[in-house]
């Protein structure tokens, strides 16, 4: 009886071209990436999300210094008995100032609820209905989002003007979501056309309408991209000046018009302006962190399939 050695099978031709070529040449790029990898690149993160940071400081500081305070705002440092919250005083008791940051959130709230409502109705037509001219609608959409919003300031002020709403605050909410509307198409359409179809087929099958499959279906789905729109569209509206400018009326006016008419001159107000675009600044960054783990994954969205 004779006992047969086994052998092992013959490496793949691949394997045979990789040891005869040798291991692949690392760029100079990837060596001094693998040699600096670990702590020094979190360190230089680190570094540079402290002087990130350091304007926001900056102007916190300043709010909190009079307006008779020489030098920087590093100069507490020295000297930190001059701060104090009388500029937040004097400013929250003004009624102009409380007036502006209502009409901001008057603004910011309809204008983000609306473009974030519109906008998903309408992208989930154009990602799962079917209807006459759907593309082509749909590339009118995607051609709006170059024009710029200077092209329809006259026009839209003398269109607001014959309807008799220029100066108030629903003119300035209409305009920010018709120009919000087609980047926010565009994002959530592509992020719906990633949702499996075998979902909605099933919801179909099963009887459901259209409206219970974009309800119950898509919106739990689309939810990272609807918070992302939402945060970039609150943030849009929120900080927005020129729109506000053109389109509010003394009585209508929001937190940034406010702030630029207290300029005085030769630029002598930072004890009023400090502490309201300090004030500006918190809200955003609340609604920021309240929204933030789903910030990564709705600017992603559309993008793998």
């Amino acid at each position: 009886m004779t006992i047969t050695e086994e052998r092992p099978p013959p490496p793949p031709q691949e394997e045979l071209a990789k040891q005869a070529l040798g291991a692949p040449r690392r760029g100079v790029a990837s060596r001094i990436a693998s040699k600096t990898g670990g702590g020094f690149v979190q360190i230089f993160l680190v570094l540079i999300a402290i002087f990130w940071t350091v304007p926001a400081i900056g102007l916190f500081v300043s709010s909190l210094l009079g307006s008779q305070t020489s030098g920087g705002w590093w100069t507490f440092l020295l000297q930190p008995t001059e701060l104090s919250l009388d500029n937040y005083s004097s400013l929250l008791s003004n009624g102009d100032l409380v007036g502006s940051f209502f009409n901001t959130v008057l603004i910011t709230i309809p204008s983000t609820l609306g473009v974030v409502l519109i906008a998903s109705l309408a992208a989930y037509a154009f990602a799962w209905m079917q209807f006459w001219g759907r593309d082509w609608i749909f590339l009118i959409v995607i051609g709006l989002l170059v024009v710029p919003v200077q092209v329809g300031l006259i026009p839209i002020a003398e269109l607001y003007g014959s309807l008799g709403i220029f100066g108030s605050i629903p003119g300035v909410v209409l305009f920010h979501v018709a120009f919000g509307l087609p980047f926010a198409i565009f994002l959530l359409r592509n992020f719906f056309a990633g949702i499996p179809k075998d979902l909605l087929e099933a919801a179909r099958m099963d009887g459901a309408s259209e409206w219970t499959i974009f309800r119950r279906v898509v919106l739990p789905l689309g939810l990272p991209a609807i918070a992302s729109l939402a945060i970039f569209q609150f943030l849009w509206v929120w900080n927005d000046f020129l729109i506000a400018l053109v389109f509010a009326s003394r009585d209508a006016q929001p937190l940034t018009v406010f702030l630029q008419s207290q300029t005085r001159q030769f630029g002598e107000s930072i004890d009023v302006l400090a502490p309201g675009a300090f004030m500006s600044l918190v809200v955003p960054l609340i609604v920021f962190f309240a929204f933030q783990r789903y910030f990564v994954q709705g600017t992603l969205a559309g993008s793998v399939k």
